[in-house]
């Protein structure tokens, strides 16, 4: 398989699962609606609320995703390689050169954010950058401003924003629903149509309750697939498959959890930085991890 398949591949996926997500939460706020005794007047005033919510959260995520992290500005007199190498592969892609910032950890790991390649940023911890050789931190970098070229910073920005979206609606319906503000057409119901009503009202509750972790899991599907794609974009900028997997390799390697991120985070990295290794794997398992196997990593980028 070539660069472009691998490329063209995982785009078909992202896309297909980001209509699925789309879709889901349209229907699970109609049925958790429909089954509480909501207006959708009030939906649509929930959606709005939580909507401007989620917005001021995009527009500001890099900002907020570096208070997080603990990170600070870097500078090329400090971090020369990191500033050279990140500057020499921004002018070969024609890319604006991101701001880069450091996070003092000896564990190994790196992630860009930012809501848009104007305003990128690329951050590495200062146990990457002391502990890979040049072409393998090259290997990194160009994978993490494939996720800028690629728009994967706003995709999952976005997908972030749908995350928090169902859950504030699913929240907010169940606590309206307790203090009595639903159930006005569920009363008028009983009579005619009761028990397509009753139906409706438990798949209502049963969405209210798993949607936000269905979300989630659609979220770390997308994040898996945006991976495997910014490592073959990162190859064809460095025409160097090697140096990208001898890092990964020292990277799953690095037995060191980072201190500073969690799992809101943790699908950013280049790697899991929450280093939870699981004794068995299984279809199931997989379904939580936020990022695909180093080992089917390095075989999809041999195979190019």
């Amino acid at each position: 398989m070539t660069h472009y398949d691998l490329v063209s591949s995982n785009k078909r996926k992202s896309l297909l699962i980001i209509t699925v997500f789309i879709l889901f939460i349209s229907g699970a706020t109609y049925v958790m609606a429909q089954g509480f005794g909501f207006s959708l007047d009030i939906v649509g005033y929930a959606l709005i609320f939580s909507g401007i919510m989620s917005f001021a959260s995009y527009w500001w995520s890099d900002k907020i995703i570096l208070a997080i992290s603990g990170a600070r500005e870097a500078t090329r007199s400090e971090f020369f390689d990191f500033y050279t190498v990140t500057e020499n592969l921004a002018m070969s892609q024609r890319m604006k050169m991101p701001r880069l910032y450091v996070i003092e950890d000896t564990a190994m790991n790196a992630f860009a954010t930012g809501r848009d390649p104007d305003h990128a940023v690329v951050c590495a911890t200062t146990g990457i950058l002391a502990r890979l050789r040049r072409e393998e931190l090259e290997g990194v970098i160009a994978h993490e401003l494939s996720h800028v070229q690629n728009y994967d910073i706003r995709l999952m920005s976005i997908v972030t924003v749908l995350v928090g979206l169902i859950a504030l609606i699913s929240d907010w319906m169940l606590r309206m629903s307790a203090w009595g503000f639903g159930g006005r057409r569920r009363n008028s119901d009983r009579e005619e149509g009761g028990q397509l009503q009753l139906i409706f009202f438990i798949a209502g509750l049963v969405l209210a309750l798993l949607s936000p972790l269905i979300a989630q899991l659609i979220q770390l599907a997308i994040s898996r697939n945006r991976e495997l794609l910014a490592d073959a974009s990162g190859v064809a900028m460095t025409k160097n498959p090697e140096g990208l997997v001898r890092a990964l390799e020292k990277l799953e390697a690095d037995p060191q959890p980072l201190v500073e991120a969690n799992k809101a985070t943790a699908h950013l990295y280049i790697t899991n930085p929450l280093k939870n290794l699981q004794g068995g794997r299984g279809w199931f398992v997989g379904l939580f991890d936020t990022h695909p196997p180093i080992e089917q990593r390095i075989k999809a980028l041999r195979s190019l």
